[in-house]
């Protein structure tokens, strides 16, 4: 048992199942957890009864590109079929395709209502935290950037969104798009942003990663990059990543999206590249979801590497459906990555929960005394029926406050014995 009161709580969370089965009772004073173990007399303002429900952290979304939400029929299909099909050789041609049909046509007047959706999705299923990658180059200019910085104002205090100045058409392939890149960091975003396997050959793109990481040391910012993300092992960008994240001092401040050609990667190659990748402090987000290939995440988890799991996208030119349900990412990776057993389960839910925010560098993401009371209360009781019906969670609780409530009912009217 832990405990850190002296008074009344504001809150008190009864009969919460943990995610290592235990049945606590949460205290919550001043938006945090003051008590996590025992039942406890003291008094509250407020008090929910958990009834055993699984209590989890609030869920985390490390990869999301977030402008684009919602723009699949003005991309078309044709950028779907390039990014999915295969072993993903024809990437660099939807991400193209997607380029010349949409960020073109960029307008905060259709943007912001798009983004306001995907964020209302996020809070009801308890995302409450969202890396967001946001196309900033010579065809979307600043338009979809602004665009979401105005309504990450509109939700601050629900959702924290670290914002991503993302150079998605290159560097060098696109001139002009580091210095728009650099705009977006003095006007708001948090994070450097990069893509360097788009470059069209080896020495541009450790040219894109070192002009990323550069940025990055200089402007005290992390670094956040698609890497090795087409179906082609001898690209090797997350290594140029790893690399210069040691060079320019951004140790433990990096993450690598997709890295999905690594499951193509001999054996030998992945050993080296995970010794670099823990001495980087790089952080992994897979979104197996979206693509034919994905990251060895059985064993970069087995080799201590923090890793996690990304919706990606919602409705855009790389993949068509998506809800901002984290639970839909984890159960729809349960049978991709092959997770299926009750340990395997619970490492499901920590990748969208506390092993995502370590990806991010969010510290105290944790259900423990002292920590933000962020968290989301569940329908089910076991861990196999909430990934198993990945439903919006019954109550989600920002600082101890809650912030969304879901129910769900079903009523069957069976006919009559007579009418049988």
């Amino acid at each position: 048992m832990s405990t850190q009161h002296d008074g009344t709580f504001d809150l008190v969370v009864d009969h919460a199942r943990l995610l290592d089965g235990r049945v606590v009772t949460l205290g919550i004073s001043d938006g945090r957890f003051r008590h996590v173990g025992d039942p406890v007399s003291v008094a509250s303002r407020d008090r929910i009864d958990a009834d055993g429900r699984l209590v989890t952290e609030t869920f985390v979304n490390p990869h999301m590109h977030l402008e684009k939400v919602y723009t699949l029929e003005r991309a078309g299909d044709a950028a779907l079929h390039a990014y999915t099909s295969d072993s993903m050789g024809d990437a660099l041609g939807s991400i193209v395709r997607d380029a010349s049909t949409v960020k073109q046509s960029y307008d905060r007047a259709w943007i912001m209502p798009n983004v306001r959706r995907a964020l209302d999705l996020a809070v009801v299923n308890g995302v409450l935290h969202v890396q967001a990658f946001v196309d900033v180059d010579t065809s979307a200019g600043l338009e979809g950037l602004e665009a979401v910085l105005a309504v990450r104002e509109e939700y601050r205090g629900l959702v924290d969104l670290q914002v991503v100045a993302f150079p998605q058409d290159g560097v060098l392939r696109d001139p002009g798009a580091a210095e728009l890149c650099e705009e977006g960091l003095r006007i708001g975003a948090d994070v450097v942003g990069g893509i360097p396997w788009i470059e069209s050959t080896d020495r541009d793109a450790r040219a894109h990663v070192e002009w990323a990481c550069a940025l990055a040391s200089r402007t005290g910012r992390r670094v956040a990059m698609l890497v090795d993300d087409a179906g082609d092992p001898s690209l090797r960008t997350t290594a140029m990543l790893g690399e210069a994240m040691l060079d320019h001092d951004l140790v433990g401040r990096g993450v690598a999206c997709h890295a999905r050609a690594i499951g193509e990667y001999p054996q030998p190659t992945v050993s080296r590249l995970v010794e670099l990748a823990r001495r980087a402090g790089l952080g992994f987000v897979s979104d197996p979801h979206t693509g034919p290939l994905h990251l060895p995440v059985r064993k970069f988890l087995a080799e201590g590497l923090h890793v996690s799991l990304g919706q990606d996208d919602i409705e855009d030119a790389y993949y068509p459906f998506g809800r901002h349900s984290m639970l839909e990412v984890a159960f729809l990776a349960a049978h991709v990555l092959g997770f299926l057993s009750a340990g395997e389960q619970r490492t499901l839910i920590e990748l969208v929960t506390g092993r995502a925010a370590q990806v991010l560098g969010l510290d105290g993401h944790a259900v423990e005394v002292g920590r933000a009371a962020n968290l989301c209360i569940h329908s089910d009781e076991r861990v196999v029926d909430v990934l198993r019906e990945h439903a919006r969670p019954w109550k989600v609780l920002r600082d101890g406050r809650v912030v969304a409530e879901s129910t769900t009912a079903s009523t069957i009217h069976r006919a009559a014995p007579e009418q049988r």
